[in-house]
């Protein structure tokens, strides 16, 4: 089971975040939570995925700058179910 870090959601990775939401997910699904821990939990949940969010933002602002730099590259976008 993923670890829970004790780090404020803001400061930690977008990978300590995807594992610390994976394990409140396991937590959530396992049943053996309270109503209030299960109410805290969410409550973390979503605030650990609006810093994903805010994590894989930056990456593609990050990204489109670079591929921006030079004038022969264009950014498209990327659709997955044409990899399938």
């Amino acid at each position: 089971m993923p670890k829970d870090t004790s780090k404020e959601p803001e400061k930690l990775s977008f990978e300590e975040s995807i594992n610390t939401l994976d394990g409140l997910v396991n937590k959530l699904e396992s049943g053996e939570l309270s109503l209030e821990e299960s109410l805290t939990a969410f409550e973390k949940g979503i605030n650990l995925t609006k810093q994903c969010q805010q994590h894989l933002t930056k990456a593609q602002q990050k990204v489109s700058m670079l591929v921006g730099e030079d004038d022969n590259l264009q950014l498209i976008d990327f659709d997955a179910s044409e990899n399938n």
